[in-house]
C-alpha cells in the first residue's frame, strides 16, 4: 500500500500469488499424508538385500590399517596430497573473491556429464562444490586403490560399492547444490518441488514404499497396441511358455524355422519394441519362419520350479512343438542371456539323450563360464545370494524388484540418480520412452531356478569349470555344446562381460564357431537395426587367441552385425519354401501375439 493508500504493483503481485500458495500448501500438506500412509507399510528388505555385508568394510579396515603400520610413509603421502590440493583450491576460490570478480577459479577437474550446468563453472559457489567433491573422489579412489592384502574379490566389492557411496553424495543429488533444480524451483515460484513430491511420493505408493524411481511414463504404452505389435499367433501353450510363430512377409522362407529363447528375467518384447527396431521383424522379413518363446510370469505357485523344469518343459518342448508344426527334424535356435546359458545346458542335454533336434545355435550375451563373472559379480557374493535364498524359501518366488533395483545399480547415475533428480527435483514427468518402459516391466523368478542358477552356475561355475551341472536327470558340460554356433557378445556389456562370454564359447565342442563382438551394452548392441548404422562390430576367425589378443587382431566393421548374422544363419536354413501360416491341424492358433504371459499380471 502506496502513502496515499492506493495499492502498489508489488501488492498486487503478492496479493496474486496468494492463492497459488495457499493452493500449494493444501497440496503439500495432503502429499504428507499420503507420504505417512505409504510409509507406514513399506515393503520389508531383508537386510542381506540391502548392501554389503559389514564384514566387507571390517576387512578393508583391518587391512588398510596393517599397510599403513608397515608403510607409515603411505598415510602421509595420501593425507598430504588431499590435504594440499583442499587447501590449494579454498585459496584459489578466496583469491577469485576477494579479487572482487564473482567468477570461479581455473577447474582442472576432469569433464562429467552430471555436471553440464555452465554455472558448475562459472558461479564460484557451484564449482567450488564440484571441484571439492571430484577432489573428494579421487581421494576415495586413490586409498582404495592403495589398499593390498584383501582377496581380489573384497577388493573389487569394497570399489565398487565405496564408488556407489560417493555417487550418492554427489551434489547434483541434493536441491540446495543442484543449480538446474534451484533454477527451475524459482522460475515455477516452487510448482516444480511440489509436483516433484508428487512424483515421489507415487514412485513409493506404486512400489511398496520402496522408492524405485519411475523411467518412462507408462500411461504412453500399451503391450500388443503400440508396442509387440508384429502379426502372429499363439500356437502352443503350457505352464511355462506360450509358443509364438509370426506371419511370413515373403513368399518363400528357409526350410529350416528358428527359435528364439529369450530371458525370462525379462519380457520378450525387447526384441520387437516397434517397427523400425524390430529383431523379430526383421529376421521373418529375411525370409525365416521364426518362433519365439513368451515366458509365464512365475508367483508363489512356481516354488518348485527349477532349471529341469525350463530344459523339460520349455526348451525340450518348444523345439518337439516346433520340428512337429513345421514338418522338419532340426531347428535353429537362440538363446539370449539367461536364456542363452540354458540353451547350452540344453545341448548337452540333448546330445547325451541321442535327440538331434538343433541344427545350429545362437547365443546373445550369454555367459556359460563364471570363472570372471565382471561387473554383476560383485552381487553374486554368498551375502547376496544367502539374502536371495531366504527371500525365495519364504515367499516361493523371487520377486522382480530384487533384479529389477540390481540391475539398476549396476549404471546408478543413468538409471537411479539422473532420472530422480528429473522427477523429484526438477517436477518433470518420466518420459515416453519405449526402452525404459519395457526396463520397468519385469518378470519374477521361481524360487527353486533362482537357487539354481546362482549357486550351481554363477558361484560355483560347474558347467563349464566344474564336473558339470546336474539338469534333467543329466551332468550337463560344456564340451557337449558341438553344434554350429554364432555368439553375439557386446563390448561394454555390464551384465554379461564380453571376454566370459568368449572364454565359455573356446570351451564349447563344435568346430564350427563365429564370435562377433558388438559395440555398446546388453541392449542397444544386440537391438541394433541396420538402418541406424550405429556401434559397428568386429569378427576375428582365430578363437585359441586370449581375450585381449582377439580384440588387438580382431576387424572391424561399420554397422550392425545383423547383416552379418543373416549370411551366417542362411547357410544353416535349407533351401527356400512355400511360407508357413501359424499353426498347424495339430496346433491351431489359441490367440493373437504377443498372448497372454506377457501383459500385465
Amino acid at each position: 500500500m502506496t502513502k496515499d493508500g492506493s495499492t502498489s504493483k508489488g501488492d498486487k503481485a503478492d496479493t496474486a500469488a496468494l492463492p497459488a500458495l495457499e493452493h500449494n500448501m493444501e497440496r503439500i500438506q495432503h502429499l504428507t499424508q499420503r507420504l505417512m500412509t505409504v510409509m507406514s507399510s513399506k515393503r520389508s528388505v531383508p537386510q542381506d538385500l540391502q548392501g554389503p555385508s559389514p564384514d566387507l568394510y571390517a576387512k578393508a579396515g583391518t587391512a588398510y590399517w596393517q599397510d599403513i603400520l608397515q608403510h607409515p610413509s603411505k598415510l602421509i603421502e595420501q593425507q598430504v596430497g588431499y590435504w594440499g590440493a583442499t587447501l590449494q583450491h579454498f585459496v584459489d576460490a578466496q583469491t577469485a573473491l576477494a579479487q572482487g570478480k564473482l567468477q570461479a577459479p581455473e577447474d582442472p577437474t576432469p569433464t562429467d556429464k552430471r555436471f553440464s550446468n555452465p554455472l558448475w563453472q562459472t558461479h564460484p559457489y557451484f564449482n567450488f562444490l564440484k571441484q571439492q567433491y571430484m577432489l573428494n573422489a579421487q581421494a576415495v579412489e586413490k586409498t582404495l586403490g592403495e589398499i593390498d592384502g584383501l582377496d581380489p574379490s573384497d577388493k573389487r566389492r569394497l570399489e565398487y560399492f565405496s564408488a556407489q557411496i560417493v555417487d550418492m553424495l554427489s551434489p547434483t543429488n541434493f536441491l540446495a547444490t543442484n543449480p538446474d533444480a534451484l533454477t527451475k524451483a524459482v522460475e515455477t515460484e516452487g510448482e516444480s518441488l511440489v509436483k516433484g513430491l508428487e512424483n515421489m511420493i507415487a514412485d513409493l505408493e506404486a512400489n511398496d514404499g520402496e522408492l524405485v524411481v519411475s523411467l518412462a511414463d507408462k500411461s504412453a504404452f500399451k503391450v500388443g497396441e503400440n508396442l509387440a505389435t508384429t502379426p502372429g499367433e499363439v500356437v502352443f501353450r503350457n505352464h511355462m511358455f506360450e509358443l509364438i510363430q509370426y506371419a511370413p512377409t515373403t513368399e518363400k522362407v528357409y526350410k529350416t524355422p528358428l527359435v528364439i529363447f529369450p530371458p525370462w528375467i525379462n519380457k520378450f518384447y525387447i526384441l520387437d519394441l516397434k517397427a523400425q527396431n524390430s529383431l523379430i521383424k526383421w529376421i521373418v522379413d529375411q525370409g525365416y519362419t521364426l518362433f519365439v518363446v513368451s515366458w509365464v510370469n512365475a508367483d508363489a505357485t512356481y516354488r518348485d520350479v527349477g532349471m529341469s523344469d525350463y530344459v523339460e518343459d520349455g526348451y525340450i518342448t518348444a523345439l518337439e512343438t516346433v520340428r512337429e508344426i513345421c514338418g522338419v527334424k532340426k531347428v535353429n535356435a537362440v538363446g539370449y542371456c539367461i536364456a542363452g546359458t540354458t540353451l547350452s545346458l540344453t545341448l548337452s542335454v540333448l546330445k547325451q539323450r541321442g535327440l538331434d533336434y538343433v541344427n545350429s545355435a545362437t547365443f546373445f550375451t550369454t555367459l556359460t563360464d563364471f570363472s570372471d563373472r565382471g561387473e554383476v559379480g560383485v552381487f553374486l557374493e554368498e551375502d547376496f545370494v544367502d539374502g536371495i535364498e531366504a527371500e525365495v524359501v519364504k515367499d516361493g518366488f523371487l520377486d522382480s524388484f530384487y533384479m529389477s533395483r540390481t540391475f539398476s545399480y549396476l549404471r546408478s547415475r543413468d538409471l537411479i540418480y539422473q532420472p530422480a533428480i528429473r522427477s523429484y527435483m526438477m517436477g518433470e514427468a518420466p518420459p515416453a520412452f519405449d526402452l525404459l518402459y519395457w526396463n520397468g516391466d519385469g518378470t519374477n523368478l521361481p524360487g527353486k531356478m533362482a537357487v539354481e542358477y546362482l549357486r550351481g552356475l554363477c558361484q560355483d561355475d560347474k558347467f563349464a569349470g566344474g564336473d558339470g551341472f546336474e539338469v534333467a536327470g543329466c551332468l550337463a558340460q560344456i564340451g557337449d555344446v558341438d553344434v554350429p554356433l554364432c555368439a553375439i557378445a557386446c563390448e561394454t556389456d555390464h551384465i554379461a562381460a564380453w571376454k566370459s562370454s568368449y572364454r565359455g564359447v573356446q570351451k564349447m565342442g563344435a568346430k564350427d564357431k563365429t564370435f562377433i563382438l558388438s559395440g555398446s551394452g546388453h541392449i542397444a548392441g544386440i537391438v541394433n537395426p541396420p538402418a541406424k548404422n550405429k556401434y559397428g562390430h568386429w569378427t576375428n576367425d582365430d578363437l585359441t587367441l586370449s581375450p585381449e589378443e582377439w580384440q588387438q587382431t580382431a576387424k572391424q566393421h561399420d554397422g550392425s552385425w545383423w547383416p552379418m548374422w543373416d549370411r551366417w544363419l542362411s547357410k544353416k536354413s535349407g533351401k527356400k519354401v512355400d511360407a508357413r501360416a501359424p499353426g498347424s491341424d495339430t496346433y491351431a492358433p489359441i490367440a493373437p501375439a504377443p498372448g497372454r504371459y506377457v501383459l500385465p499380471a
